[in-house]
């Protein structure tokens, strides 16, 4: 097979420069464009006429509202500090009362904010109360949804370097391990001690980025280690192109476009940014299925470094074995 002439290279890099625009486009300007709320959680409380109507007004909206009953006020807040709700409208003697955290998500708040003061109604206001308020740091939320990036990059990097510099097995997987652990720890210190985003306890959150960054890593690593080099390509494309527009860091996953929020939340860093905000803010409400998925992420990725280094002892033992030996001296 001739190998391609400069004339097809050309031709491979005109046409595929713009698939990668249109692919990044896509990925990110496709959820931004179309941000709007779907099955969000939300709760109610308060006597069962009251709740009633208002889950009507919220069903205005056909597909946008999980709504959760609760029993009380308490009940209610209780949901939010778990993360089973983003915030809830309680029905008082005195009016409506709105429940929200923005900690979970400053734009879910505002939007709650929005819809219920457009549905109460005229003359009745409605009292807000941020049950688990952002940080003074971060109150936009705008910080801790930069960080994801700086996050996937480290991952994505980390794994590639292994593979480049020709690191396998266990050796590969301790340097994986090691650089996740210090990225953990060095962005704690900037975004906890240094920049006030994070608030929550401090080893906890270090873990939190570190094991993020480690589901990163190994997954590019591994991928790597099963495919060859173009296994940085698939690793770093589906964690760059694809899991950091889809991570919801900057809004929630119920509000981006089916069914990018879901995948999103498949993904290492969907998944981190949710633990981190449980972590940080939440007292670890909420944390469980975002452990798992950083932990299987990460466990997998460093089952298949560990067997590529496997398989790659053996068949360097059979090439130096197959070396023809040296002639005697003489």
């Amino acid at each position: 097979m001739s190998a391609p002439t400069p004339a097809h290279r050309a031709i491979a890099v005109m046409t595929l420069v713009p698939v990668l625009v249109a692919l990044a486009l896509w990925a990110f300007a496709w959820p931004a464009a179309r941000t709007a709320p779907r099955d969000l959680p939300v709760g109610v409380a308060g006597p069962a006429a009251a709740v009633a109507q208002v889950e009507q007004r919220l069903e205005q909206r056909p597909g946008a509202f999980e709504v959760h009953r609760y029993d009380d006020g308490d009940a209610a807040r209780a949901a939010i500090q778990d993360r089973v709700v983003y915030g809830a409208v309680v029905v008082t003697p005195q009016g409506p009362r709105l429940l929200t955290a923005s900690a979970g998500s400053p734009v879910v708040a505002g939007l709650l904010k929005d819809a219920v003061t457009a549905q109460a109604p005229a003359g009745e206001p409605v009292r807000v109360t941020d049950v688990v308020a952002a940080p003074a740091g971060d109150p936009r939320g705008s910080a801790l949804a930069s960080s994801i990036l700086p996050l996937a990059l480290a991952g994505v990097a980390a794994g590639a370097m292994v593979t480049l510099l020709g690191l396998r097995g266990s050796r590969a997987a301790l340097a994986l391990t090691g650089a996740a652990a210090l990225v953990g720890l060095t962005a704690t210190a900037l975004a906890h001690s240094w920049l006030g985003v994070l608030t929550g306890n401090w080893w906890a959150e270090a873990g939190v980025l570190g094991l993020t960054v480690l589901a990163i890593a190994g997954a590019v690593a591994g991928f790597a280690a099963l495919f060859g080099a173009r296994g940085i390509a698939v690793g770093g494309l589906l964690m760059l192109l694809i899991g950091n527009p889809f991570s919801g860091a900057a809004s929630a996953p119920e509000l981006l476009p089916d069914p990018a929020g879901m995948i999103g939340q498949w993904l290492p860093p969907g998944a981190g940014t949710q633990l981190l905000r449980s972590v940080s803010y939440f007292d670890g409400g909420g944390a469980g299925e975002a452990v798992l998925t950083l932990s299987l992420w990460a466990a997998l990725g460093l089952a298949a470094v560990l067997a590529g280094g496997r398989s790659a002892r053996p068949a360097a033992v059979s090439e130096k074995s197959q070396r023809p030996a040296p002639a005697p001296v003489g």
